[in-house]
């Protein structure tokens, strides 16, 4: 079972793509779709729905494209993945539906709801800006083992 699925990937990669360049303009999705190896329709709807929510908009022109709304250090990945793929849930009976006649005294559910409500909190501590620096750092140590490897 995948917890986050293939679209959010795809989105959160675009997302990350577009806060590496927040200050710097827009983005086009044939760019994005080629720099983080998205299917190009897929990028499309994925920047549309991303767009509808309004966490990125979009900008005419021939230097058009897409751009965030907000500041990478105020849209969460939590965020990103309910917005594509709904809430995360480690169980139905977590979502909040009445999902077996158990619920209320399972003890499997108290303990799956605090796994639920550490993971939920975790995304949501993570920023975009986190995952720039992140990508910014492991793509230095690939340069630099490169570089020493050909010595």
């Amino acid at each position: 079972m995948d917890v986050v699925r293939r679209n959010t990937d795809y989105a959160l990669r675009a997302m990350i793509n577009l806060a590496g360049r927040y200050r710097n303009g827009s983005a086009s999705t044939r760019t994005i779709a080629v720099q983080e190896d998205i299917p190009y329709q897929l990028a499309c709807k994925l920047l549309q729905k991303l767009h509808t929510a309004r966490l990125v908009e979009s900008c005419m022109g021939p230097k058009g494209g897409f751009r965030l709304r907000r500041k990478p250090s105020k849209i969460s990945v939590l965020e990103i993945i309910e917005l594509i793929q709904g809430p995360l849930a480690l169980n139905r009976c977590l979502l909040g539906v009445r999902a077996c006649k158990w619920q209320r005294s399972c003890s499997v559910r108290r303990k799956l709801l605090g796994l639920q409500r550490y993971i939920s909190n975790h995304l949501r501590d993570i920023k975009l800006d986190d995952l720039v620096r992140n990508r910014s750092a492991v793509r230095n140590r690939r340069v630099k083992n490169i570089r020493s490897r050909k010595r």
